[in-house]
């Protein structure tokens, strides 16, 4: 029951993150995108970690087994993997062979890579520097695959890193099962602390343990130990339940804990209070699950309207680089954001796009060449789950001011005689108006203290290959008046 639960709940997150991030079902799937732990550290949204925190303490790595889309793509894996074995088997016996197909052995924990990686996590999310722990984030890593494989982007460095690490995670889980999980994840790490001293936990009854070592083999976690003692490593310890599952004796199941010490002995079902309490774990592990289906049927899907197609443009360097509204500031955005790709996915309008430079490598960038910032939209900070980008109402935008356009007169069609005005008829905050030059021609241009940066202008102009009208970001983002 406890296996089939998590299976049922962690099929639910995975099919609608990954919806997410193909830009489906935005008001249905929004709130999973939330509770993903890395980005909510960077977003420093409180409630999210101590609700994780807290619900580790209580039943351990939970989570890594339910929520984190990447951990449920690696058990994924590892099923097809199972299929395989069980298909190499019935082949292998009907020839009088051996199947070559390898099962799951104990591992030692690794504690110098684990903490090591989690330390260097720590000291790059203090710098500032992002580069590295975007690359290792496992909702963000899981997002540039899906990114990927739907299309939204396929800038050529999220196609590397997106392919590398699709490679290298099914390498790796067919191998070794949850490998990266428990040495590179900093959040399975993390956890990891939290859950040597969580309150139910997997334990082993040494008096009806056969020492047949079936849970060691199917553990994909390689934590469970019989030969050095009968012991379950519960820091690397995922909540699969596959030991449970395939365990004949009933040796093994899921126990209070706290106050026991820290070898994982247990009870066994013939403790008084076993059946009350592995009760209570199903009821409350299914009322979760039914409050989040009750929540997706309440909700109704809305999907963002067309909007009609602009050929191609080639956007111009911008001295300051551009940012969403929300952002807050350049600085405060490239610190947060993680590079999930999950406002790329979504953005109706297809402003913003995968960043291909050095120093913001995957993160997002704006790019007005197929759309414009709408001041209607607010769909990149309802989506954001790292706080990079701050929720703003709708129509709020055109109260805030993130960039500045600045007409290059060179290159309008109105300085070469023909009327155009396209900027002035488009502006959404009357920023663009005309005035009539020193040789009686009338061109545009932009007052600057009413400009929100929205880049309807730029995205309008007719010229080509660069817009006569270019827009340039603002280091910090203006709040106007009224």
């Amino acid at each position: 029951m406890l296996k089939r639960t998590r299976i049922i709940l962690a099929a639910l997150f995975i099919v609608g993150i990954t919806l997410l991030f193909t830009g489906i079902g935005t008001d249905w799937w929004g709130w999973m995108a939330k509770l993903q732990f890395l980005p909510a550290v960077m977003g420093l949204n409180i409630a999210v970690i101590a609700g994780v925190l807290a619900a580790t303490l209580l039943v351990g790595r939970c989570y890594c087994a339910i929520i984190c889309p990447l951990g449920v793509f690696q058990d994924v894996v590892i099923w097809l993997r199972k299929v395989y074995a069980k298909i190499t088997k019935k082949a292998y016996a009907k020839a009088g062979k051996k199947s070559p197909a390898k099962r799951f052995t104990y591992n030692k924990e690794r504690k110098w890579l684990r903490y090591g990686v989690l330390a260097l996590v720590a000291i790059c999310i203090a710098a500032g520097i992002q580069g590295a722990v975007l690359l290792i984030a496992p909702y963000s890593a899981y997002g540039r695959m899906v990114a990927l494989a739907a299309g939204k982007s396929l800038a050529l460095p999220l196609l590397i890193v997106a392919g590398v690490t699709f490679v290298g995670l099914v390498v790796l889980a067919w191998a070794h099962g949850r490998a990266w999980c428990n040495n590179i994840c900093p959040v399975g790490t993390t956890l990891g602390l939290v859950s040597r001293f969580s309150a139910m936990r997997i334990g082993i009854d040494e008096s009806k343990c056969i020492a047949c070592r079936k849970c060691e083999r199917s553990c994909r976690s390689s934590c469970i130990d019989i030969a050095g003692g009968k012991v379950v490593d519960n820091s690397r310890c995922v909540d699969c339940f596959d030991c449970i599952d395939v365990c004949d004796e009933g040796a093994i199941n899921l126990r209070f804990a706290w106050g026991k010490g820290t070898r994982a002995k247990a009870e066994g079902p013939g403790h008084p209070d076993d059946g009350g309490r592995r009760e209570f774990v199903e009821k409350t592990a299914m009322l979760a699950g039914g409050l989040a289906l009750g929540t997706l049927g309440a909700k109704a899907q809305v999907l963002n309207g067309g909007f009609a197609d602009i050929a191609p443009k080639q956007d111009p360097e911008r001295e300051t680089p551009l940012v969403p509204p929300g952002a807050v500031s350049v600085k405060r955005f490239y610190e947060r954001c993680t590079g999930c790709q999950l406002c790329v996915s979504n953005c109706p309008n297809g402003v913003l796009k995968t960043s291909t430079d050095l120093e913001h490598l995957l993160q997002p960038t704006m790019s007005y060449a197929d759309g414009y910032c709408r001041p209607e939209c607010n769909t990149c900070g309802t989506v954001c789950p790292a706080g990079a980008i701050e929720p703003l109402a709708k129509f709020e935008k055109l109260t805030l001011s993130w960039g500045v356009a600045h007409v290059y007169h060179r290159d309008c069609l109105q300085r070469q005689g023909v009327s155009c005005g396209n900027c002035v008829r488009h502006c959404p905050v009357g920023a663009v108006r005309m005035i009539t030059n020193r040789r009686g021609i009338q061109v545009p241009v932009v007052d600057e203290e009413l400009c929100i940066g929205c880049g309807a202008c730029e995205n309008l102009c007719p010229v080509r290959p660069v817009s006569a009208v270019r827009v340039n970001g603002r280091d910090k983002h203006v709040r106007h008046n009224g």
